[in-house]
């Protein structure tokens, strides 16, 4: 009977409502607070985080993300972690379409699974540590001034500019009299396709150097037209959520933005880094605004990438783990296995 013996996954969870700095502002709304779910999975002494932030416009809640756990507890607490691969398939499965909840889960599983394997997770998925791209620095949408006194409050190697509306354009003209450091504009989906053949050119003047999602997620035929005279990169974000729209991406876009959240967390994001190679298609990660335990998985995928934006944790005003060093848009990982992070929970707001 001993010799059968095998040890049970323990499942924990928590909710917490992190302030952000800065009330944040994208052209699909305003947040004070970042709801969020920490995932644990234990085995023995070791302990596996994961992070699914609530976002509104995907119709992902802590409430019913916590419903489905309380729910599938026993299945998930009886899977054999052997492979985490294996179990992103065991949940693909059992709680279907819930992507946000199995990225959540998926990240847990790497990070335990590293652990025991006393590696850190670069290092277990087979990723070297070196041509690390930088991270941006994420400028949400606000009035003119407050943003010059985001930009002059955080000096960065590359900002990203949240912008809704043709006229953000003179808001970054009064930016770009503040700083020589080079821009990413992120429409989220904001804008027509004449909006967009008017403000490219203006863009590319002022030292904009990509542009992600201009048009609405199912407009690839519009931005087939407009990649074809487009005099900058452009990135799909909301147009390349899961696997099967990486290929829908090639002839539209130069490259495509990944969201562990978005499309079920590390193991299929390994997936669709590959395809997208493979397409041709230049390759970012980007966050959903996520404290250290989320950005930690990303940060792990960081050479893996062209162009990174991992900057979740410094834009709220607490968080929920150390591990991650931020210097000048770098960002250095720990060293310890697995993820390498340490989870402390909240330190200056009750969770």
């Amino acid at each position: 009977m001993l010799g059968n013996f095998r040890p049970m996954l323990q499942l924990k969870y928590y909710s917490f409502d992190l302030p952000f700095t800065d009330a944040f502002t994208i052209a699909k709304g305003t947040k004070t607070h970042q709801p969020t779910l920490i995932t644990m999975l234990g085995l023995g002494p070791q302990r596996g985080c994961g992070e699914a932030t609530a976002i509104g416009y995907y119709n992902v809640t802590i409430e019913g993300m916590m419903a489905t756990l309380a729910a599938k507890r026993g299945d998930i607490e009886r899977y054999a972690l052997t492979d985490p691969q294996r179990f992103w398939h065991f949940l693909h499965h059992l709680i279907p379409g819930q992507h946000f909840l199995i990225s959540a889960l998926d990240i847990a599983g790497w990070d335990l699974f590293a652990q025991m394997r006393r590696m850190p997770l670069h290092q277990l998925l087979g990723i070297k540590w070196d041509n690390v791209p930088v991270t941006d620095f994420t400028i949400g949408m606000d009035t003119p001034e407050k943003m010059v006194a985001k930009l002059l409050a955080r000096p960065w190697p590359v900002y990203k500019i949240k912008c809704g509306s043709v006229d953000d354009i003179d808001t970054l003209r009064l930016l770009r009299q503040h700083t020589t450091a080079p821009f990413r504009v992120d429409a989220n989906e904001g804008w027509t396709l004449d909006d967009a053949k008017r403000l490219l050119p203006e863009l590319a003047k002022l030292g904009v150097v990509l542009v992600e999602q201009p048009l609405h997620r199912d407009a690839y035929e519009e931005m087939k037209e407009l990649k074809a005279e487009a005099v900058l990169p452009l990135y799909a974000d909301e147009s390349c959520r899961t696997e099967d729209e990486v290929k829908k991406c090639v002839g539209s876009y130069d490259g495509v933005n990944i969201k562990l959240a978005k499309c079920g967390g590390i193991t299929p994001a390994m997936r669709m880094i590959q395809e997208a190679r493979k397409l041709g298609l230049r390759v970012m990660m980007g966050s959903m605004n996520e404290s250290t335990v989320g950005a930690a998985a990303v940060a792990h995928m960081l050479p893996l990438l062209d162009e990174a934006d991992v900057d979740g944790p410094l834009l709220l005003a607490d968080d929920l783990a150390d591990g991650l060093t931020y210097n000048n848009g770098n960002v250095a990982l720990s060293g310890r296995p697995g993820l390498g992070i340490r989870f402390t929970g909240p330190r200056n707001a009750a969770g």
